[in-house]
């Protein structure tokens, strides 16, 4: 698969995914009164917004044909 995610989604998803993983954590130990459902809900959430920002490359964005990886032509992915 070729890279469509760009430094700046990276930078979100990478945000995203840590405040989701805190959250998650936070109310798996009980210290955010959310339902019990919304820690597993979030930990998936992190885990998937992590592995994207690290991996360069989203499955659903390559589903829509979304690409926000400027890359200028000499360059490769």
């Amino acid at each position: 698969m070729d890279k469509n995610v760009g430094s700046m989604d990276a930078r979100v998803r990478t945000a995203v995914g840590a405040v989701s993983g805190t959250i998650s954590l936070a109310t798996l130990a009980g210290s955010v009164p959310l339902p019990a459902i919304a820690s597993p809900v979030l930990g998936v959430v992190a885990i998937v917004m992590l592995v994207t920002a690290v991996t360069g490359t989203c499955g659903l964005y390559s589903l829509l044909g979304v690409d926000t990886c400027s890359v200028s032509p000499d360059e490769t992915r």
